[in-house]
């Protein structure tokens, strides 16, 4: 039996022109993520990312802490939706009225509202978001990695993602409607750590969304969701 450790990224730049970046506090999280692993003895025999740049560099910061980290397999399958084309969609079908600004006061709240239901509307196949797979391609990407992993690895395995593909994995391996990849997805933390048993048969879920390298009473407001 081995063990997959789905590690969403640290925290990015959400807010900002270009979010696919880690933000320095990002860093520190995925940097702790990476002393907590090498800590606990964990010795990763194969890496998994996704293509993004925030993939890219989580696995930097964590990499540091850990001797002899294997190259990592590099999978578009787990690279995070358009979050920007969703709502967009989402707003063209509904006519809803533009969004308050990100920074503003009920601009955040706004944000992951319409996200929500422009998440539903995507998997009912109501909408085409520009650019982006349908919800069964995306969610074919996310299972063709699970299905990778159980097929040629064995030991601790480590997958840096996000959280939309980690939320879809949770949803598949626990075989839960595909609406609850929408509330799972929302409640990941960043650098949190989710962790599946596998065997070549089959993956079980172990833990969701554990946080344990920001529990520290110094480091508990290092914990963000976006």
């Amino acid at each position: 039996m081995g063990t997959l450790h789905l590690v969403r990224h640290g925290q990015a730049s959400f807010g900002s022109a270009d979010y696919d970046r880690l933000s320095p506090l990002g860093a520190q999280q995925c940097a702790a993520l990476g002393e907590h692993f090498s800590a606990q003895g964990i010795r990763f025999g194969a890496v998994l990312r996704g293509s993004l740049r925030r993939h890219e560099q989580s696995l930097a910061a964590i990499a540091p802490a850990l001797q002899g980290l294997p190259e990592p397999q590099v999978l578009p399958g787990l690279n995070e939706y358009d979050s920007e084309a969703l709502v967009m969609a989402w707003m063209r079908e509904t006519r809803a009225p533009p969004l308050p600004p990100v920074g503003s006061p009920d601009g955040h709240r706004a944000h992951f509202r319409a996200l929500r239901e422009a998440l539903l509307a995507w998997m009912a196949g109501r909408t085409e978001p520009v650019g982006m797979p349908s919800w069964p391609l995306f969610q074919a990407g996310v299972v063709q990695a699970l299905d990778l992993v159980r097929s040629q690895c064995e030991g601790d395995v480590l997958l840096v993602s996000s959280g939309g593909p980690i939320a879809t994995a949770v949803a598949a391996v626990m075989q839960a409607p595909d609406e609850a990849m929408v509330e799972l997805n929302l409640r990941i933390r960043n650098s949190a750590v989710s962790e599946f048993h596998f065997t070549s048969r089959r993956h079980a879920l172990q833990g969701f969304n554990a946080v344990p390298h920001l529990l520290a009473p110094e480091r508990r407001a290092w914990q963000t969701y976006a």
